[in-house]
């Protein structure tokens, strides 16, 4: 093959390449008009990082799948353990110390969800305001990186506050009951009080 035809050859494989890559980057064609993100209509939110529901669970103390490393490693929460108190056999005293935990777990995570909706809030505003550089981003993604990771120990803290209210077949109960027991016996914890 003489130079020439080698370069053209050469020349036109870079440009296949080229056009396969973009294809499968984008998943269309060249040339093709994009369609619409699936964040179409997010930017019409008051905090862009979170939806409404988001929002309005952080700030009710919601669990939002936070305690799940506890839930489903055979560690009980509150809510769910009350809800289920007749079929365990809560004691007043189980019961009585289950609600009190359940409160103050509320205030802590209620607290908490406002601080984080504030962060997000504040850095959703540092972007919209065209006002933001890397230290400060840094500065408001930490933080919110710390406030995410306080509120999900406190969720996961109750859990563990949670067990130790409980004896062993409660929680091999509670298991059943949630749906998580296995044909060889639900995962419970080594240690329980007994009440």
């Amino acid at each position: 093959m003489n130079t020439p035809n080698a370069l053209k050859l050469i020349a036109a494989c870079a440009l296949l390449s080229c056009t396969t890559a973009l294809f499968a980057q984008h998943g269309r064609p060249a040339g093709e008009v994009p369609t619409a993100s699936p964040y179409a209509g997010q930017h019409t939110r008051g905090i862009k990082a979170l939806s409404e529901a988001q929002t309005a669970d952080l700030l009710a103390g919601k669990g939002m799948e936070q305690a799940k490393a506890a839930e489903l490693n055979g560690y009980p929460g509150p809510m769910h353990v009350l809800e289920l108190a007749g079929p365990l056999a809560l004691s007043a005293a189980q019961t009585e110390a289950s609600e009190a935990l359940m409160t103050r777990h509320k205030a802590e995570a209620r607290d908490m969800g406002a601080r984080l909706v504030q962060a997000e809030r504040d850095l959703d505003a540092a972007f919209a305001g065209k006002k933001i550089d890397a230290a400060q981003l840094e500065t408001l993604t930490q933080q919110i990186g710390v406030l995410q990771a306080q509120l999900r120990a406190s969720h996961l803290r109750t859990h563990l506050q949670q067990t130790r209210l409980l004896t062993a077949p409660q929680v091999a109960l509670y298991a059943e009951l949630r749906g998580y027991a296995t044909t060889s016996g639900a995962s419970t914890p080594a240690s329980h009080s007994a009440h």
